[in-house]
């Protein structure tokens, strides 16, 4: 299928290669000229402007499909209003970024005034996603979700050598989730979906930071002298690993900082947010919903901005491994 790429920053560059890898065409704009150069020099077409975009977009067969991913915020809206003046009734805008839930509910009506669809992409997956593939919630109308379908085949990981959850998916419920991605529902209910993953991802990150910093504790002089051991936490790491129950990614990427220096040297520990947290918690008080983990694991990156713990390193370290994320004293 043909599409465009608007914003070919860390996400958007790799997500545009593994569609090329996979027989797609790809129109490449960003306002980095070099980053337009460089990937069409991988095989995208390069397009200069939004008019030349929507001019290369045009002979494509069936609607023009327009892929979005900026950060969130007014740079996204700006975009997309730049792209609702250039589009076609029965286009499609795609917001693959991590857009707030309630401005695609407002961008989609928006849109669909002029007979445009909306379609919001939560993207799990990081820089890696490229090899892969990327986790994807999906928020839209279920007729171009089907339209979309090879696009998103493309960029899932698919089934893989995961073993399948033992028991038989009740009728009804989506064939694609196997696959890596699914239709999550309506405009804006993909990247509420998606908001809530990055909320439990703070927890989780939380938990592990805690247990290796009380780890690394054990052998402070705040401890008598004869109950001190002195733990090798890149074993430890290494260890849960294999068989644990605790064993996840995020605890392989730990294991992986360690291993390459034990002090995680390299890591401020003054760990940013990206606003997924905040927003999570947001629904949960409208909801009515005690989330005393997600809660507790955002105020604590807050806290790593004025007194940083070694467990504020290994959370940036954990960023690092699967964003690219680098922490910026604040």
């Amino acid at each position: 299928m043909k599409l465009g790429m608007i914003g070919l920053g860390r996400m958007g560059g790799n997500m545009a290669r593994r569609l090329l890898a996979g027989g797609h065409e790809v129109v490449a704009y960003d306002r980095d000229a070099e980053a337009v150069r460089k990937l069409a020099a991988e095989g995208a077409v390069a397009a200069e402007s939004m008019d030349d975009l929507r001019a290369k977009l045009a002979d494509g067969d069936g609607p023009a499909i327009w892929w979005v991913m900026l950060p969130a915020g007014e740079i996204t809206d700006s975009t997309v209003d730049t792209i609702a003046s250039h589009a076609a009734k029965g286009d499609i805008v795609i917001d693959g970024g991590n857009s707030f839930y309630k401005d695609d509910i407002r961008r989609a009506k928006k849109l669909a005034e002029q007979g445009v669809d909306y379609v919001d992409v939560g993207t799990s997956g990081g820089v890696w996603g490229r090899t892969r593939g990327y986790c994807m919630m999906i928020g839209g109308r279920e007729e171009v979700l089907t339209h979309l379908d090879p696009i998103f085949e493309t960029l899932a990981p698919g089934i893989g050598d995961i073993a399948r959850t033992p028991y038989d998916r009740p009728e009804g419920q989506d064939w694609r989730a196997e696959k890596g991605y699914i239709h999550a529902g309506p405009p804006g209910a993909g990247h509420f979906v998606k908001m809530v993953h990055n909320g439990i991802e703070y927890g989780l990150m939380q938990a592990y930071a805690e247990g290796f910093d009380i780890l690394k504790g054990k052998n402070s002089d705040k401890v008598p002298e004869d109950e001190r051991f002195d733990l090798c936490l890149t074993d430890i790491a290494e260890v849960w690993r294999r068989g644990s129950v605790i064993s996840s990614w995020l605890l392989d990427l730990t294991a992986a900082a360690l291993a390459k220096d034990a002090h995680l040297s390299d890591f401020s520990g003054h760990v940013a947010d990206s606003g997924e947290g905040q927003w999570t918690i947001d629904a949960a008080m409208e909801e009515k919903v005690p989330a005393n983990v997600l809660t507790a694991s955002l105020f604590a990156r807050y806290r790593s901005r004025v007194d940083t713990t070694f467990g504020d390193q290994v959370l940036s370290a954990m960023r690092f491994g699967f964003g690219g994320h680098v922490e910026i004293p604040q």
